[in-house]
């Protein structure tokens, strides 16, 4: 695919030879062992930001899918006769779509870049279309949207796990964590434009703005039908660019780490069990990121019994998570030009999010701690929380691959985040079936903030992959 893409300047070689006469011997750089050849510099293309966009654009759209029903639960329960249930399980489908990540790995690892973006949007389309059949019973049109969530949900593993595999094949060493940033934060940000999008578009049932025919059953279903029809359509048109363009890789790998060598699918995951460091670092990212997700998936259940409407819920949403991807793609630019900082990086957010969730659930017993509960503290407390999480993301996801390489990086990202869905869906299965009263869930934020601390704090990092682009490349 690349070759195709390319033209006839783009394939010549990286470092063409000089004159037989004029070859100079080549010098083996310090720390190289003997005998290697000499290394060749990298070239990337200004089209990586091209293919960077897409990939983002494809995120975005699965988080604005997969968050669609949260933020409008009310509004949804009066239209399609959704239960509480019903609102946690549509929740619920995205870190279920996790199920089958080890296929989705290998077919990355095996097939590239193109065929699983491809086959991740068919899924997308199809999920999306599914939620749009219009039938006029309730309970048939009820499973339709519930198997779109699921089909939506089966993309995640792509969008969420392809960002580092993504930055290496098509980024320099100096550009790397930021665009794994923006590969991954984009998602985060479609969950984000929900809480904006739904709150907006459709009316809340028991709101006092608007006359009341504008907020009956019939009216909101108009709305609601509406929201599904322009994100079938984002995602169609999102499918039909990757589809005209969208190759695996470039022609020539911008940097050693990218040409070099990775192991097979079977000996990565050998590793990754293996590796003790791996395990820490991957329970720090899973349990506090797993417990996030599924919190901001019912933040307006959260909210409701304190009485924060869901117009102000859904504010809370989006600013917390636009927040995160802000301060994220800032703090990856930084990592960029600070290397061999992660470490010290996620500390700092780290102890930020143990902070501002403490204060946030604090805030919520008003009964106990008297701390006064306004709009204000909450969109604080809640802003700050998600922009120190949020902004952890792609620093973990660098430090994953420097830690395990050369274990390629869709395979490690994509344990973590599937362990991070694991913690999720216990979540959500817990709340769904067997418990009613949401307030214990915000206890989980700062204990399990505090945990990956401690984890962090424990940590001994390494730069492996940036080790062989800075030694191997000189």
């Amino acid at each position: 695919m690349g070759l195709g893409w390319s033209s006839a300047e783009e394939r010549r070689p990286l470092l063409p030879p000089p004159p037989p006469q004029a070859r100079p011997q080549p010098r083996v750089p310090a720390g190289v062992p003997a005998g290697r050849p000499p290394p060749l510099s990298g070239r990337v293309y200004g089209r990586r930001w091209l293919v960077l966009l897409l990939f983002s654009l494809l995120g975005f759209a699965q988080g604005l899918v997969w968050n669609t029903w949260g933020p409008i639960q009310n509004s949804a329960r009066l239209a399609f006769g959704f239960s509480g249930w019903d609102i946690a399980l549509l929740v619920f489908w995205g870190p279920i779509g996790f199920a089958p990540c080890f296929f989705f790995m290998w077919l990355m690892d095996k097939k590239g870049l193109r065929v699983t973006v491809l086959l991740t949007s068919s899924l997308m389309v199809l999920g999306s279309g599914l939620r749009c059949v219009p039938v006029s019973d309730l309970e048939i049109r009820k499973k339709l949207i519930h198997g779109g969530q699921l089909l939506n949900g089966l993309a995640g593993p792509t969008v969420m796990n392809a960002a580092p595999f993504l930055s290496t094949t098509w980024f320099s060493p100096d550009e790397r964590a930021t665009a794994t940033a923006i590969a991954s934060l984009l998602n985060y940000l479609g969950a984000a434009a929900a809480f904006l999008v739904g709150p907006l578009l459709v009316p809340p049932p028991n709101g006092t703005a608007g006359p009341p025919a504008a907020r009956s059953a019939p009216r909101i279903q108009d709305r609601i039908e509406a929201v599904l029809y322009a994100e079938f359509g984002m995602v169609c048109l999102i499918f039909s660019a990757a589809l005209a363009y969208f190759p695996s890789r470039p022609p020539f790998p911008p940097s050693v780490a990218a040409a070099s060598q990775r192991l097979s699918y079977r000996r990565s995951f050998c590793r990754l069990l293996s590796n003790f460091r791996f395990l820490m670092i991957a329970l720090a990212y899973a349990i506090p990121l797993g417990v996030f997700s599924g919190w901001s998936g019912v933040l307006d259940l959260i909210l409701t019994p304190i009485h924060i409407s869901q117009v102000d819920a859904g504010w809370i949403g989006f600013w917390s998570i636009v927040g995160g991807c802000v301060v994220g793609i800032a703090m990856a630019r930084f990592a960029d030009f600070i290397r061999g900082m992660l470490k010290f990086i996620l500390l700092l957010l780290l102890s930020g999010a143990t902070l501002a969730s403490t204060w946030f659930t604090l805030t919520c017993l008003t009964t106990v701690t008297h701390l006064p509960l306004t709009t204000a503290t909450l969109y604080t407390s809640c802003i700050l929380l998600g922009i120190f999480l949020n902004s952890s993301v792609p620093i973990f996801f660098e430090l994953f691959v420097e830690t395990v390489y050369p274990v390629p990086e869709g395979i490690s990202c994509g344990v973590v985040t599937f362990l991070s869905n694991v913690f999720m869906g216990v979540l959500l299965f817990f709340l769904t079936f067997y418990h009613t009263e949401f307030s214990w869930f915000n206890w989980c934020l700062p204990g399990s903030c505090l945990l990956s601390l401690l984890l962090i704090l424990c940590f001994r990092e390494s730069y492996d992959r940036l080790y062989l682009d800075v030694v191997v490349s000189v």
